[in-house]
């Protein structure tokens, strides 16, 4: 009975790595994000950190218009940041789970 036990949290804690090294592999994907028109270009990792912003000058007189494609174009980069940062989190997990009954919420 120990033995399950202590081989269950070397799997926990295989899981827990495999979590933790897909953070760091996640903080050098980068997601690149345009507006439509290519005004406003933003980057940033796949753990929603922004790394660049690129503004072109003719939004630079425009307040509101500089602001609105700021929210959009952030706003869409955030998404797909996100999207990616769930996927691969989700399988790091899912690979070092062990199987306990019940606890089958990541397949």
């Amino acid at each position: 009975m120990f033995g399950d036990i202590s081989g269950m949290m070397g799997k926990l804690k295989e899981a827990q790595q495999k979590v933790e090294e897909t953070k760091k592999r996640l903080d050098i994907v980068l997601v690149d994000e345009s507006s439509s028109d290519n005004k406003i270009k933003v980057t940033l990792t796949a753990n929603r950190k922004i790394k660049a912003i690129s503004i072109d000058d003719s939004l630079l007189h425009d307040a509101e218009e500089l602001e609105d494609y700021l929210i959009i174009t952030l706003n869409k980069a955030i998404e797909k940041a996100s999207q990616i940062n769930e996927n691969e989190m989700a399988i790091a997990a899912k690979s070092g789970m062990p199987n306990i009954p019940g606890m089958d919420m990541f397949i």
